[in-house]
């Protein structure tokens, strides 16, 4: 079960320079600006073996000084509500501000481990000087540099014991999980209520603490799966603004406990870009995806072209990967929804396609010989051998070459898009990887 770490505090504490630091990513949002690109606020981060996602929450900040300590406030909730453990980051040179003390007294409510981080100690005479934050009333203040690195592996060592603590769920394994995501007002509970509404007691709630991810589990009409909730299944949260942060929150708990995830647009509203940053989440995680046009019964044109002109748009936002199913459907009428059960199942079983070697480099081969990786330096790069690896969450395949590393991403995509050409794996990514022969 995925745990998720939220890091808190106020702007330009270096909140973004210890994100950047533990997901060892530069996605360089250390900038003065606020609300910096979405996506790159949520990262991974692996440490003696335990992997968990760290969230960024200072990138979802609204840039007016009104406002501005009122959003950071809601951001601190959504986290407490949403993360298993909070990282509270402060700054050492500063001292501790009012502002300082009112997420305190947020975070000494909550129910859930807080680490307080005092941040920017440089030298040992700033040691002391963090024993200033004991007044917060949050213990004992950890002392980093995010910018130099130094005291950040103590803080992991505790931040991976305490997220031990915290128990998972009884899940059967084995089974598909499915997760329904989209921005708010898509239709998420709409759906999951068409998907359970009549046939109550089929459906059994598997819950953790609020805070886990829901399981609902779906056996009739020959399906057998868990749903996973980001929806309104749980208990509405008290917080109702912010809702785009919020979601980001719920989904990347949904996405990375699925297998597959359906995408839920507003066919009234199209493709927007809270849609994209969903899709890059499931993306990241290397999940399969379904599509689901949802209040198609509020669109008063339904010819083919509308419909061609509306697949067209989706996948030209979401290239390269345009391989997924889009299904257009109401939750409201129950229009196609058994349709969404069905593609969402055989995506599922997609993931596990597998193709025998001696077949594979029947079929590839030819097409290499007949299209080979452009030259690079005068050097001809040669791909004799292929093989599909056992034992991978989505299908992987290694291409053995003389010069690996000047195969390109281009390149890549080509052998991706032959292999899908002839097998079935719609909905699912794809690894390729080239390797020296």
């Amino acid at each position: 079960m995925a745990n998720l770490v939220a890091i808190v505090g106020r702007p330009n504490v270096g909140k973004s320079t210890l994100f950047n630091r533990l997901t060892k990513t530069r996605s360089a949002i250390v900038s003065e600006e606020a609300g910096t690109t979405r996506d790159r606020q949520y990262g991974k981060c692996e440490w003696c073996g335990k992997e968990f996602s760290v969230v960024d929450t200072g990138g979802w900040v609204v840039n007016s000084d009104d406002v501005f300590e009122e959003e950071i406030r809601k951001q601190v909730m959504i986290a407490t509500e949403e993360a298993d453990l909070v990282l509270f980051v402060v700054d050492v040179t500063n001292g501790v501000t009012d502002w300082d003390s009112d997420v305190a007294m947020i975070l000494r409510k909550a129910k859930l481990p807080v680490l307080l981080v005092a941040n920017k100690v440089d030298n040992n005479v700033q040691r002391y000087d963090a024993a200033e934050f004991y007044k917060l009333g949050l213990g004992e203040p950890y002392c980093i540099s995010a910018a130099t690195g130094s005291g950040t592996g103590d803080l992991l060592d505790l931040v991976v014991e305490k997220l031990q603590v915290s128990g998972g769920e009884l899940i059967e394994e084995g089974i598909p999980r499915f997760a329904v995501v989209g921005r708010p007002n898509a239709g998420k509970s709409s759906l999951i209520n068409a998907f359970i509404g009549e046939d109550r007691h089929i459906v059994t709630d598997i819950a953790g603490t609020t805070r886990d991810s829901i399981y609902t589990r779906y056996d009739k009409f020959g399906f057998d799966f868990y749903l996973v909730d980001t929806a309104g299944i749980r208990r509405k949260n008290k917080v109702t603004e912010n809702l785009e942060f919020y979601s980001v929150m719920r989904s990347i708990r949904a996405i990375e406990n699925s297998d597959v995830c359906i995408l839920m647009i507003d066919a009234t509203r199209g493709i927007e870009g809270q849609d994209m940053n969903i899709f890059q989440l499931i993306q990241k995680n290397n999940k399969s995806l379904v599509v689901v046009v949802n209040k198609w019964d509020l669109v008063e044109d339904k010819s083919q072209k509308v419909i061609d002109t509306f697949e067209d748009a989706i996948r030209n936002r979401m290239a390269p990967f345009t391989d997924f199913p889009i299904i257009f459907a109401s939750a409201l009428t129950k229009q196609r929804i058994f349709r969404v059960l069905e593609t969402a199942k055989q995506v599922y079983l997609n993931r596990t396609t597998k193709v025998g070697t001696s077949k594979l480099n029947e079929v590839m081969l030819p097409l290499i010989e007949a299209y080979p990786p452009p030259s690079i330096k005068g050097k001809y790069i040669k791909i004799k051998y292929c093989m599909q690896l056992p034992n991978t969450q989505i299908p992987s395949f290694v291409f053995y070459a003389n010069l690996p590393q000047y195969v390109k991403d281009p390149y890549k995509r080509f052998l991706e898009n032959k292999i899908r050409e002839n097998w079935q794996m719609t909905g699912s990514p794809i690894n390729i990887f080239i390797r020296q022969k």
